[in-house]
Protein backbone atom coordinates (compact mmCIF):
# COMPACT_ATOMS: atom_id res chain seq x y z
CA UNK A 1 0.00 0.00 0.00
CA UNK A 2 3.07 2.38 0.62
CA UNK A 3 3.86 2.92 -3.29
CA UNK A 4 2.48 2.50 -6.83
CA UNK A 5 3.15 -0.32 -9.10
CA UNK A 6 3.61 -0.17 -12.48
CA UNK A 7 0.13 -1.01 -13.55
CA UNK A 8 -1.42 1.74 -11.72
CA UNK A 9 1.28 4.34 -13.31
CA UNK A 10 -0.41 3.33 -16.53
CA UNK A 11 -3.99 2.71 -15.66
CA UNK A 12 -3.38 6.92 -14.60
CA UNK A 13 -1.40 7.80 -17.89
CA UNK A 14 -4.28 6.39 -19.66
CA UNK A 15 -6.40 8.43 -18.16
CA UNK A 16 -4.95 11.36 -18.45
CA UNK A 17 -4.46 11.03 -22.10
CA UNK A 18 -8.14 10.02 -22.56
CA UNK A 19 -9.65 13.28 -20.75
CA UNK A 20 -6.72 15.73 -22.00
CA UNK A 21 -5.87 13.54 -25.93
CA UNK A 22 -2.32 13.39 -27.16
CA UNK A 23 -2.57 17.35 -28.61
CA UNK A 24 -3.04 18.72 -25.69
CA UNK A 25 -0.64 16.99 -24.06
CA UNK A 26 2.11 17.54 -26.82
CA UNK A 27 1.01 21.74 -26.58
CA UNK A 28 1.37 21.34 -23.13
CA UNK A 29 4.56 19.40 -23.27
CA UNK A 30 6.24 21.86 -25.68
CA UNK A 31 5.34 24.89 -23.71
CA UNK A 32 6.54 23.33 -20.55
CA UNK A 33 10.25 22.74 -22.54
CA UNK A 34 10.50 26.75 -23.97
CA UNK A 35 9.73 28.23 -20.68
CA UNK A 36 12.75 26.01 -19.12
CA UNK A 37 14.61 26.71 -22.00
CA UNK A 38 13.83 30.77 -21.70
CA UNK A 39 14.17 30.22 -18.10
CA UNK A 40 17.37 29.07 -18.37
CA UNK A 41 18.62 31.60 -21.02
CA UNK A 42 17.46 33.90 -18.42
CA UNK A 43 19.37 33.19 -15.93
CA UNK A 44 22.53 32.54 -18.18
CA UNK A 45 22.09 35.61 -19.40
CA UNK A 46 20.99 37.60 -16.17
CA UNK A 47 25.12 36.94 -14.84
CA UNK A 48 26.26 37.87 -17.70
CA UNK A 49 24.20 40.79 -18.31
CA UNK A 50 25.09 42.43 -15.06
CA UNK A 51 28.73 42.23 -15.33
CA UNK A 52 28.74 43.60 -19.40
CA UNK A 53 26.02 46.58 -18.53
CA UNK A 54 27.08 49.68 -20.45
CA UNK A 55 26.54 52.65 -18.75
CA UNK A 56 23.41 54.92 -19.67
CA UNK A 57 23.48 57.66 -21.86
CA UNK A 58 23.54 61.64 -20.25
CA UNK A 59 19.80 62.58 -20.71
CA UNK A 60 18.94 65.36 -23.14
CA UNK A 61 18.64 68.54 -22.31
CA UNK A 62 15.58 71.02 -22.73
CA UNK A 63 15.68 74.28 -24.13
CA UNK A 64 13.46 76.12 -22.55
CA UNK A 65 10.91 76.70 -25.51
CA UNK A 66 10.44 72.84 -24.93
CA UNK A 67 9.92 73.93 -21.29
CA UNK A 68 7.48 76.60 -22.28
CA UNK A 69 5.50 74.93 -25.02
CA UNK A 70 3.41 72.69 -22.07
CA UNK A 71 3.02 74.46 -18.83
CA UNK A 72 0.95 71.66 -17.63
CA UNK A 73 3.47 69.15 -17.99
CA UNK A 74 5.44 67.88 -15.04
CA UNK A 75 8.81 66.14 -15.03
CA UNK A 76 8.87 63.53 -12.95
CA UNK A 77 12.43 63.00 -12.39
CA UNK A 78 12.54 66.91 -11.00
CA UNK A 79 10.32 66.28 -8.26
CA UNK A 80 11.60 63.17 -6.66
CA UNK A 81 11.15 63.03 -2.67
CA UNK A 82 14.65 62.70 -0.64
Amino acid sequence: MGSFSIWHWLIVLLVVVMIFGTKKLKNIGSDLGQAVKGFKEGVKGGAEGEADATPAAPPQQVTQAQRSADANTVDVEAKQKS
